[in-house]
């Protein structure tokens, strides 16, 4: 563990267990619903490797807790006050092309993020880190190629993706927002400060949104709040009553 303060780097470790949770679940939610077989196993595959990958950074959060939970427990049994995902990860689904527009914004930003966790100064998170940047390599990688695809695809796809990217740029902001957590990991060698990677994330969706014959709005407001579990939509309560209903039903369960 890094010589860093233990509920800074719970903190932190729950925000990144907490985006792919929540995302997770939101692209799980299209199973038996996609438009086309291919789809729906992709994003099945997709969900699976992000609920993966939480189970990686929640475990590490409860050990770093140290207080008897599981990365079950924190993800189950939390309110959604308690939760540090991005504002972005929790809107609803919407139709195909805004999910996989909001695929493409956090798959970029995840592509960019995980290679600098791989050299962080603590090791648990650098070995989870090595481990998930290669699915996110393989998930930027996809959802560029679909964006561009329907981008640059008839009249009505190119509109539903310049709606979706209208929609949701407005959360991408919150992404780069720096606050005493951020700072007390770059300080610790553990995590970049987030601000410090919005050049290479402008550059990258850049290059892909003008592949994709699509216009980056312009303007630089941006929702805030989930991160540090301030302020967080109303969808968040709606996704967490169906995401924990068993575990809360029935505590402990087990088969």
């Amino acid at each position: 563990m890094a010589n860093v303060d233990k509920e800074m780097l719970t903190q932190f470790l729950l925000r990144m267990g907490d985006n792919t949770l929540i995302l997770g679940h939101r692209v799980s939610e299209w199973c038996g619903h996609a438009p086309v077989l291919e789809e729906d196993i992709a994003l099945a595959n997709t969900a699976l490797d992000l609920i993966g990958q939480t189970q990686l950074w929640l475990g590490y959060a409860a050990e770093v807790m140290d207080d008897g939970k599981t990365a079950d427990d924190i993800a189950f049994l939390r309110d959604a006050w308690d939760f540090r995902n991005l504002l972005l990860l929790e809107l609803p689904n919407g139709d195909f092309g805004q999910t996989l527009m909001r695929q493409f914004l956090f798959d970029a930003y995840q592509s960019i993020l995980l290679p600098r966790l791989m050299k962080s100064s603590d090791q648990a998170i650098a070995e989870i880190a090595e481990k998930a940047s290669k699915e996110a390599a393989y998930h930027v990688e996809r959802s560029a190629e679909t964006v561009v695809g329907l981008g640059d695809g008839t009249e009505e796809s190119h509109k539903r993706m310049q709606a979706a990217l209208d929609r949701l740029w407005p959360y991408v902001g919150e992404m780069f927002a720096s606050d005493d957590v951020d700072a007390a990991m770059a300080a610790a060698g553990v995590a970049p400060d987030p601000a410090s990677l919005r050049e290479e994330y402008d550059a990258l969706i850049g290059k892909v949104l003008s592949e994709a014959t699509l216009t980056i709005p312009d303007s630089d407001f941006a929702h805030k709040g989930g991160r540090n579990g301030k302020t967080h939509t109303e969808h968040l309560g709606h996704l967490l009553t169906q995401m924990q209903w068993l575990q809360r039903a029935y505590p402990g369960a087990t088969w």
